[in-house]
């Protein structure tokens, strides 16, 4: 049962968290908490870093009271220490809470924290006599009260005792009365008349139940016995009494006296008193006299643990009728405690830079006493730099009040004192000892400006390179000195991955191995810090040189070894003595010494026949070539450098001894190669061939594919031709209004191209302003104007236009059966009627007809004219297009001669439509200037 209760109770844990002010919170936890269980998140709750945690050294206060909870600084958690039982810390008491403060250093603080202890239910009612006895009179009526002893319930609140049932209920019935503390009477009522002589005996169960979950119980047996005639109960003279009582009363000390009187006469009259609390504090403390009534002190009163009491005395006679009244003691409190010096956290050595109002001790002041005997005040010693600051209630801080010299006092030994407003006063005090330490005002200082060391490449990682030093001449800790590399870069790379310094020593060691080749020499500086707060520094700069090892063998540049074909050096055989066969050249990356180069002749098919210069590697004929030398000669040239120990290279030389090339090749298609074959080779120049193929033939594709898609598109263009827009009608001497173009609409023309025209360019050598014709009245030229045009087409070869180049008004398109009035071809007649629908589809299809036997008849290069049908036109002049002209509207075809080719039949597209009568005055048309404007704002 115990086990499913603690394990509900976990279940149950009711954790809150509460600001109530500043640097306070509040937690509320159930008892009986296991050990380790988690209380509460200060660090998060408060607002605190887990790192101020750790570097504050935090820390629980409780004072004198013992620690029940544990702080987890790791993880800024408060957890259960050790079991907590709510009634043996708090008894009866409500609410139950535990009070402590959690402490921080550098800078210090504090912080209060409140554990409300929650009760649950883990105590079941009990009576402290299981079994009652009760001697009623017969004669007792109905409504007769017999008080019961109450149950004890250790919990509180819901938890606590809630309710009685007594069974069986035949004759007696319970009632409970509420008492202004919270308890209740427990009474047991005669429910009908009592008979000896049928029963003399009753036995009842009396069960108190709590409001737990689930409910515990207790059980308590009554037994009664019925006496003869008794009928009247001892009546005390009141319900209540009052006492005051002062703490630390001697026992025996009378509180006060109750008195009880009964009516009955002999034994039945006689009273005797008793006390009924359930509680055993109330029996350890007071004792009653059970004849006459007197109260007296049997315990130590405190103030501090109680300041009121609740007694219940019960009166009974010899007959078994009960009364019962009520004592409420009040304590009085008197001054019996010192205040209490707790402290919290202090400092025992100080900066003599501190500022004004450092902290350098937190003290708690306690004393229990309440009123004046509680109010406490502290106070130092005189002729120091501190005074004491109250923060809160009993809370007071030590701080500095004026500047530190350690040189003027190096200690102190600071008094703090503290008393009570009592009667007598009562006071305690406690001394601090306090150390100025000194501040850190002197840098590390470096033995020498800069430094300067050398290493060999090829080293070990990790080698000791050379050591620096610098010295402080501060004290203790600020005359620590530590050692750090300066952040900077050798070639882009961090000097760290280089190098590296011991943090206590200045050792330097190498942390790669260098390689002269790369890097031969570097510097970078070092940073010397002292443990001073805050830190004083001073840098040194450092250069290290890499020295050369010979670790580079020769390279041979000349000639270049191949392995898949045979070059040779070919020597006539005429050659003197001193020929320059040819010359090894050769490379060693190392220097110095290292570097210096000697070549030797290591093998070769005559000996006495070459040799090898020893410094400059020429190879040279050394006797005067015969026919009967070889013709292949192969030699080997070791070069070697000067190093120690010296590394080499060694390459081959074919030389041919012969004065013809083709005697050179038959000789040497009988070498015997080493061929080797290389598969990656081969298969990265198949897949090169296959990528470029595959490349050319895509790009012959979109050659073609671009080329026939522009075949098309003239294709189209050419067969688009023969569609040509609507002409709108315009009448003789016809102004434009409305239209914004350079000329005038009797000044516009357009030039047709023949479909092979795209390949020549239309030429104007001259402005417009000098081409400009102007015919007269009938449509044809003056004789001055073609004097003129003449004059100016003689530099450029052309010949005039012949005098066809009119029109009668029977010629231009116009509405079918239009005749043409002497004032139409004069251009001042009236507006002739507008073409209907059918009209300009008739002439739409002649000048589609007229376009396909122009483009038949012209020969490449030719050019055709349009007049716009109006009686004047503007002819500019274009050299190089004139020799054929095809005049729209007309049968003749112009030849650069004058001579007119035999004209074409005409070619009846549609029949001529019959002018509709009445027919009224056109609209006025839209001119091409126009249309191409309002084009172009629709494309917009």
């Amino acid at each position: 049962m115990l086990a499913r209760t603690m394990a509900r109770q976990v279940l149950l844990i009711w954790l809150f968290f509460i600001s109530s002010g500043r640097g306070q919170v509040s937690y509320s936890i159930p008892e009986e908490m296991p050990k380790g269980s988690l209380v509460g998140n200060i660090a998060q709750d408060l607002g605190l870093d887990l790192k101020r945690l750790n570097s504050g050294k935090a820390r629980i206060y409780t004072g004198d009271s013992a620690e029940y909870v544990e702080l987890n600084r790791e993880r800024g958690v408060l957890l259960i220490k050790e079991r907590i039982d709510r009634e043996a810390l708090c008894g009866q008491t409500a609410p139950c809470a535990l009070h402590f403060q959690i402490i921080l250093e550098n800078p210090m603080e504090f912080y209060s924290v409140i554990i409300e202890i929650s009760d649950v239910n883990d105590n079941s009612p009990s009576f402290k006599r299981l079994e009652m006895k009760f001697r009623i009179s017969e004669s007792a009526v109905s409504g007769a009260k017999f008080v019961l002893e109450r149950a004890v319930d250790l919990d509180v609140g819901i938890n606590g005792l809630q309710s009685y049932s007594l069974n069986p209920t035949e004759h007696f019935s319970l009632k409970l009365q509420n008492q202004p503390d919270g308890n209740k009477i427990v009474e047991m009522i005669l429910q009908k008349p009592l008979d000896r002589e049928i029963q003399e005996q009753f036995s009842l169960i009396l069960t108190a139940v709590d409001g737990g979950d689930p409910q515990l119980s207790g059980t308590a047996q009554i037994h009664i016995t019925i006496l003869d005639v008794n009928d009247n109960a001892p009546v005390f003279t009141q319900e209540e009494y009052k006492a005051t009582i002062t703490e630390n009363s001697p026992k025996g000390t009378i509180v006060t006296t109750v008195s009880a009187s009964d009516a009955d006469s002999g034994s039945n009259s006689k009273v005797t008193y008793s006390i009924t609390n359930s509680l055993n504090s109330i029996h350890e403390l007071f004792e009653i006299n059970e004849a006459n009534g007197e109260v007296k002190v049997a315990g130590n009163l405190d103030y501090e643990q109680a300041a009121q009491y609740q007694i219940h005395i019960q009166a009974s006679d010899d007959g078994g009728l009960t009364d019962s009244c009520k004592i409420a003691v009040d304590v009085t409190d008197v001054n019996d405690n010192a205040p209490s010096i707790h402290i919290m956290s202090k400092l025992n050595i100080i900066s003599e830079n501190s500022r004004m109002e450092t902290v350098v001790t937190m003290i708690n002041v306690q004393d229990p006493d309440s009123g004046e005997n509680g109010e406490v005040r502290c106070s130092l010693n005189a002729n120091i730099p501190f005074t004491l600051k109250s923060t809160t209630n009993n809370f007071f801080s030590l701080v500095t009040d004026s500047d530190l010299d350690r040189e003027r006092e190096s200690a102190y030994n600071i008094s703090v004192s503290c008393a009570d407003e009592g009667e007598p006063s009562l006071s305690s005090s406690v001394t601090l000892s306090l150390q100025i330490s000194d501040v850190n005002d002197n840098a590390p200082v470096f033995e020498r400006s800069s430094y300067e060391a050398s290493v060999m490449e090829n080293n070990n990682p990790g080698v000791s390179v050379f050591t620096i030093k610098a010295v402080d001449a501060d004290w203790n800790q600020n005359a620590r000195v530590s050692y750090m590399l300066e952040d900077s870069s050798v070639n882009g790379v961090p000097v760290s991955s280089y190098v590296s310094i011991s943090a206590d020593s200045g050792v330097i060691h190498a942390l790669r191995s260098f390689d002269y080749e790369q890097i031969k020499d570097f510097q970078f500086r070092v940073i010397a810090r002292d443990g001073g707060s805050p830190p004083l520094s001073n840098n040194v700069s450092v250069k290290i040189i890499i020295q050369d090892q010979n670790d580079n063998a020769p390279q041979v540049l000349y000639p270049v070894q191949t392995s898949g074909s045979q070059v040779a050096e070919i020597v006539p055989r005429s050659a003197d003595v001193g020929y320059l066969v040819t010359k090894v050249v050769a490379v060693d990356v190392d220097s110095g010494q290292n570097a210096w180069l000697s070549y030797k002749l290591q093998k070769a098919t005559d000996r006495a026949l070459f040799e090898v210069g020893l410094q400059n590697g020429e190879i040279r004929t050394i006797r005067q070539v015969t026919d009967k030398d070889a013709v292949k000669q192969k030699l080997t040239v070791l070069v070697e450098d000067n190093g120690q120990p010296s590394r080499s290279a060694t390459v081959n030389i074919n030389v041919a001894v012969a004065d013809s090339f083709p005697e050179v090749l038959s000789e040497f298609t009988d070498f015997t190669q080493d061929k080797e074959y290389n598969d990656n080779l081969t298969f990265y120049l198949v897949l090169a061939l296959a990528v470029v193929s595959f490349l050319f033939i895509v790009s012959i594709i979109a050659i073609l594919s671009v080329k026939c898609y522009r075949w098309r598109r003239e294709r189209m263009f050419y067969k688009s031709g023969a569609n040509l827009p609507v002409i709108p009608y315009y009448p003789p001497v016809y102004a434009d209004v409305g239209c914004a173009d350079t000329l005038q609409r009797m000044y516009n023309y357009e030039v047709y191209k023949t479909t092979d025209s795209r390949k020549n360019d239309l030429k104007c050598v001259r402005p417009f302003s000098q081409h400009v014709v102007s015919l007269d009245s009938s449509g044809t030229l003056t004789h001055a104007q073609r004097e003129k045009l003449t004059n100016d087409d003689v530099d450029e070869k052309q010949k005039p236009p012949n005098t066809d180049w009119r029109f009668t008004q029977n010629q231009r398109p116009g509405p079918s059966g239009a005749a043409a009035t002497p004032e139409v071809a004069m251009g001042t007649g009236p507006w002739p009627n507008p073409p209907t629908e059918a009209e300009q589809l008739q002439a739409l299809m002649a000048a589609a007809n007229e376009v396909s036997e122009a483009t038949n008849t012209l020969g490449p290069g030719t050019m055709g004219l349009s007049t716009r049908y109006s009686p004047q036109f503007t002819l500019q002049h274009v050299p190089d297009y004139r020799q054929n002209v095809y005049i729209p509207g007309s049968t003749a075809t112009l030849t650069a001669g004058g001579q007119q080719i035999q004209p074409l039949p005409p070619q009846q597209a549609l029949p001529p439509p019959q002018t509709p009568d009445g027919q009224g005055e056109p609209p006025k048309a839209q001119t091409p200037a126009c249309k191409k404007k309002s084009t172009k704002k629709e494309k917009k």
